[in-house]
């Protein structure tokens, strides 16, 4: 079977971690102990996020007194693409002896007349006080807005068109090596009016591009892996309750945030009605019980896992 899996960034760095490589180091050794067995039993595309590892290399930069501009963020994103995926190359080696792995820096295709790039909305970085947002705005050309009590950049999220190495990643997967890519979504690039590609300031919904190359990739299953068990209904309610197993169709019925598990159920339930086949989310350490369908939120056509026919 073939299996898409879309890890998420805290996964790597979890809230209340010192940022040091070693700390993010040692929880993608964790990632890894979890991902290994999926990994011996079937082919195995891993994607991940990178948030919180492009928010310390941003400071880094914008601070850094040897530097006339801070990098950009399409930079900014090879860096951490090629930072991650050398600790998970790196300690998936280690834990399947004799399989190939493959860490490959991504590219993901977005329009250049995307309506993202019209009204920035993705919150990057680090809180400003309003004067101070609008004085960095002015010297590097920033977008600002207000973010509760406190200002942030903002830059565009375009909608995900293409990963442009999805041919040699097909390649690899076919001839059984592991493939660690598209890291936070992919850096995103877009076609200027010679054809030609270039980077450019925007963050890609991570989970959107991983459903994308699952959806090109023909993958039989779609794992988006978090720190929660299960999708809950009526979350944080006295009637809050799991959903074990559900359609697209029911699911995009209830209501979810739209800055946390909102982009994870549209991703889940596109490559479902996509598809045809199975999507779920739940926890990193529990991706082999997911598979088998005794864990997570699973979701698919019929609601049933392994797929039952409806004819």
């Amino acid at each position: 079977m073939r299996v898409v899996v879309a890890l998420g960034g805290n996964a790597l760095m979890e809230r209340g971690d010192k940022p040091d490589a070693e700390t993010q180091r040692a929880n993608v050794m964790t990632a890894v102990k979890s991902l290994a067995p999926l990994a011996a039993e079937h082919e195995l595309i891993i994607t991940h996020g990178n948030g919180p590892q492009v928010g310390v290399l941003a400071l880094q930069s914008i601070n850094d007194p040897n530097l006339s501009r801070p990098y950009p963020l399409d930079t900014i994103g090879a860096e951490t693409q090629g930072m991650i995926g050398y600790w998970m190359l790196q300690a998936l080696q280690n834990a399947l002896p004799g399989r190939q792995v493959l860490a490959l820096v991504t590219q993901t295709l977005v329009s250049a007349v995307d309506p993202a790039f019209d009204d920035p909305t993705k919150f990057v970085g680090q809180v400003y006080s309003k004067d101070e947002a609008q004085k960095l705005a002015k010297e590097y050309g920033w977008t600002v807005k207000e973010d509760g009590d406190y200002w942030r950049r903002v830059v565009p999220s375009p909608k995900p068109q293409r990963v442009i190495e999805t041919r040699l990643i097909r390649q690899q997967v076919r001839a059984g090596t592991v493939v660690i890519c598209a890291g936070g979504g992919g850096i995103p690039v877009f076609r200027n009016d010679v054809g030609q590609l270039e980077g450019t300031e925007a963050v890609i919904d991570k989970d959107l591009t991983a459903a994308l190359l699952a959806e090109t990739l023909e993958a039989d299953a779609f794992l988006i892996l978090t720190d929660v068990p299960r999708v809950m209904r009526h979350f944080g309610t006295p009637k809050q309750e799991d959903i074990k197993h559900t359609t697209p169709h029911e699911l995009r019925a209830e209501e979810f945030p739209a800055g946390s598990m909102g982009p994870k159920i549209d991703a889940v339930c596109g490559f479902v009605e996509t598809t045809g086949d199975m999507a779920a989310i739940g926890r990193l350490d529990q991706c082999m019980q997911i598979v088998d369908g005794t864990a997570g939120t699973i979701v698919t056509p019929n609601a049933s896992w392994p797929l039952t026919s409806t004819l």
